[in-house]
């Protein structure tokens, strides 16, 4: 049998929620509240690695690859700074939506309902993003090699995901989903958190060298997430190919 990332259950999940993607109070109200720290992290860590100097367009001639894109909502901010971005999802659902988000938006970015395995576009990426993916897909070590494979030598790959750990299984699951109610029930599953070592082993077998990694912490004081050392519950890891 071939192998495959694809988790149909995973992508009907989210395919029954696509309307509502762009709406900030809707049931991808975290991630909206998330996109800030997401999009500074990555742009500085961007423009750290190839000298960037242009700040009205920073990641101006930059290609982004958005793996597990949604509906946009990390792919158009990456197009506002400047670059060439293509975000592909393996719900065609999510795909429509991203598409037809553009008519508002008026950006250029080329979306493609496929997984890594399956993309078939002849060029290799200067940045490529797993962002909130990692822990929603099957053979987690073939996502990552394909995803490498996509990779330019010397390219960067950010990976942001929930630790498998008794706290992010209290804050993540029984917070976020039953009590707080900030993600609808289901969303995620426990065994499917990715512990960091596990994905720095899987980079190194792909030629991914962990640059850092940092925790995410949300303030309820300040209703914002910030970087932490706590990698104990959300975690975003920086790699790059050798």
């Amino acid at each position: 049998m071939k192998r495959t990332t694809i988790n149909k259950e995973e992508i009907e999940k989210f395919s029954e929620i696509a309307e509502e993607w762009w709406d900030p109070e809707g049931k991808f109200k975290p991630l909206h509240k998330f996109n800030p720290v997401r999009i500074k992290y990555i742009k500085e860590s961007i423009i750290k690695n190839f000298k960037i100097n242009n700040n009205k367009v920073p990641l101006n001639n930059i290609d982004i690859l958005d793996i597990g894109c949604g509906g946009g909502l990390l792919t158009e901010p990456m197009s506002r700074l400047g670059a060439n971005v293509t975000g592909i999802d393996a719900s065609l659902k999510n795909i429509k939506i991203a598409q037809a988000h553009l008519k508002k938006s008026k950006l250029k970015i080329n979306y493609q309902c496929s997984s890594p395995e399956n993309f078939k576009l002849n060029k290799k990426f200067d940045v490529i993003l797993n962002m909130e993916i990692v822990e929603h897909v099957d053979d987690l070590e073939l996502f990552i090699k394909k995803s490498s494979e996509l990779l330019k030598v010397n390219g960067l790959m950010f990976v942001a995901t929930l630790n498998k750990t008794l706290k992010s299984f209290i804050f993540a699951i029984v917070g976020a989903e039953y009590i707080l109610r900030w993600l609808p029930i289901g969303t995620h599953e426990w065994e499917k958190f990715v512990e960091p070592s596990k994905l720095i082993n899987y980079g190194k077998e792909c030629s991914l060298k962990l640059e850092k990694i940092d925790g995410i912490q949300f303030n309820p004081f300040r209703n914002k997430w910030h970087l932490s050392d706590d990698k104990s519950v959300n975690y975003i890891a920086e790699f790059k190919k050798f």
